[in-house]
């Protein structure tokens, strides 16, 4: 009835600054296009760097009812979202969970989420650090390269990202993050943020090719982290 799924390309925003291109935009339009009396709201999407899906809802009641279950469902441990990601390198162990604090850190101009291993109680109590929990399961692997399920029980922005590097597995098209995994002899390990500046993604010769990408075209590579499944009440 009220409920429309939309599948998001990966870089739109879903807000975005006056002239720029977003969803939001882009309401307005689709509304007039599927002959709808009532706006459109945006119950759940994908951050910008992300693709996948868009719960859209012509109805104020329904888009605060299923806002409110959202939120609710990860309170009572539930996982509503389920993501699939494309990694760089195969997790060491075919399921788990991956826990650990995120903050933002200040590095020159820009700001960055980092992890927090061991946080205290009092930067959790004054919210400077959030507790964390992703579970992931690996689905296929072929290459040096896998296709995960992710399904996060908290919400935090980069939360995916940051947790696939603490797994030395990076997403593919992740620009951000994947210099803190670094290589020795083959061998993976994790780069404090502060010695692992961020830079475009480097892959080895082996999956350019298999990609169709020269090492000039790399930066236009998309991140590979798509919102697969939402569960409705």
């Amino acid at each position: 009835g009220a409920l429309l799924a939309l599948n998001k390309p990966p870089g739109l925003p879903i807000l975005g600054r006056p002239g720029d291109l977003s969803l939001d935009v882009l309401l307005p339009a689709l509304r007039r296009r599927l002959g709808l009396a009532a706006d459109l709201h945006v119950v759940k999407a994908p951050a910008r760097e992300y693709s996948g899906l868009v719960l859209l809802s012509s109805c104020y009641h329904t888009t605060k009812k299923l806002q409110q279950f959202f939120t609710d469902a990860r309170w009572r441990g539930q996982y509503p979202a389920t993501y699939h990601a494309i990694t760089v390198g195969v997790p060491a162990e075919v399921e788990g969970e991956i826990s650990t604090g995120l903050s933002w850190q200040q590095q020159g101009d820009r700001a960055m989420v980092v992890p927090v291993p061991a946080p205290g109680r009092r930067s959790l109590a004054r919210k400077d650090v959030k507790s964390t929990l992703t579970r992931y399961q690996v689905l296929s692997a072929v290459g040096g390269c896998a296709l995960l399920q992710l399904q996060p029980r908290t919400a935090f922005p980069e939360q995916l990202q940051v947790h696939l590097t603490l797994l030395l597995c990076p997403a593919l098209g992740d620009h951000k993050h994947s210099s803190r995994v670094g290589r020795v002899l083959g061998v993976p390990f994790f780069l404090s943020p502060e010695s692992a500046p961020t830079h475009t993604q480097v892959l080895d010769e082996e999956l350019l090719s298999r990609l169709g990408l020269s090492p000039r075209q790399l930066h236009h590579l998309p991140l590979h982290i798509h919102l697969q499944e939402l569960v409705l009440p």
